[in-house]
């Protein structure tokens, strides 16, 4: 068995199939198999009937992928959403579903339909509370910070304790958490690479709510790790040299950003002791350097032109097929040390399992980085 993963960026660059344990993919030339849960938003438009006195908002409609793995173990502890072949509907639906509480952070939030699910959940009673960025991103989450005010949100700027809130999570009722890489920001869904975890673990879901609770005001805080989290800016470099540095066999990297030097340092002693290193990302001139560095050392860096069909976004390592990082947090000492982040390193096969064959399909589908 194996997941089928497109790889696509505003036009269908590949369809890789790739073995990974784990079910929801049928052999090429078989029927594809039936959406798997939670992928509701994957095709068609996402509309949602506003507060009273407002009218429906309905969103883009996402480019429909085949035979695409999205979720898997739905009714495990963690799930995970391989964007953007599972568009955003299962995070719509949790925050229709929600009953009590959403607390949400969010580096850039610009997407209407979201923002109108976020209104009518507070109209029927929710306590709804966002934290937005308020600084990189304060003119582009201006118009939602305005419209969830009007609508009974309690919506706040993020602490000027950290360079930036790059973090992107959100809490349902106390009970359900989702870790996301990808900004809520509808004009990126249909062609950029990016994971979101679903986590019922309820260490986790505790960890994060204090620290949000604490960011809500700017109040100093401990940063709890939960079962699986990692905190920026306190926790991210040693966590993530530490799983790097875990490899035996076989290391897989997205990322958008490649200017840390403790990252940087650590690829390159993973190849060096004979890890087999894949980096995967767009390609941008300002990573030429650092590119150039980690090829020297050995390691298989590919890449994406700009232009290309799929752009990656997400923030991933997999060590050894078995355990893996997802989150937030950029390879830059900034998103490392200075911002507030939040990201998680996990074994469960129902994360580790669709995000290696998402790694493992983009790495198929880009360039040995030519260094030009």
């Amino acid at each position: 068995m194996g997941h089928c993963v497109v790889v696509r960026r505003r036009n269908l660059v590949a369809i890789v199939v790739v073995a990974v344990v784990g079910a929801g993919c049928t052999a090429p030339g078989q029927a594809p198999s039936s959406a798997a849960p939670g992928a509701a938003g994957a095709a068609g438009s996402r509309a949602v009937a506003g507060p009273a006195g407002s009218s429906a908002v309905a969103g883009p409609a996402p480019v429909p992928a085949a035979s695409v793995s999205t979720t898997v173990a739905a009714a495990g502890r963690l799930s995970l959403l391989v964007e953007p072949d599972a568009g955003i509907g299962a995070v719509d639906d949790l925050i229709s579903a929600a009953g009590r509480t959403i607390d949400l952070t969010m580096y850039e939030l610009v997407d209407p339909t979201i923002e109108s699910l976020l209104d009518v959940a507070a109209a029927r009673g929710v306590r709804v509370r966002v934290i937005l960025d308020g600084h990189l991103e304060r003119d582009a989450n201006q118009p939602a910070y305005d419209e969830l005010r009007a609508h009974g949100v309690e919506v706040v700027w993020s602490s000027p304790a950290y360079e930036s809130t790059h973090e992107k999570a959100m809490v349902i009722d106390d009970t359900v958490a989702v870790i996301m890489t990808l900004n809520l920001t509808s004009r990126y869904y249909d062609d950029t690479r990016d994971f979101a975890v679903i986590d019922r673990d309820a260490g986790d879901v505790a960890a994060v709510e204090t620290v949000f609770a604490a960011d809500l005001t700017g109040a100093p805080v401990v940063t709890p790790a939960g079962d699986d989290l990692v905190w920026s800016p306190d926790q991210s470099t040693a966590a993530l040299t530490g799983l790097i540095g875990s490899a035996h066999s076989t290391l897989m990297v997205e990322n958008e950003e490649m200017s840390s030097t403790s990252i940087i340092d650590a690829l390159d002693a993973a190849a060096a002791r004979g890890v087999h290193v894949t980096v995967v990302m767009t390609d941008s001139s300002e990573w030429s350097s650092a590119f150039g560095r980690l090829t020297a050392a050995g390691v298989q860096v590919r890449t994406y032109p700009p232009s290309a069909a799929l752009y990656i976004h997400a923030k991933a390592i997999v060590a050894d097929g078995r355990r893996a990082f997802v989150g937030s947090q950029n390879f830059s000492s900034a998103s490392l040390t200075r911002n507030r982040e939040l990201g998680m390193l996990t074994s469960d096969p129902a994360v580790v399992g669709p995000l290696a064959a998402a790694l493992a399909a983009d790495a198929a589908g880009a360039a040995p980085w030519s260094g030009t």
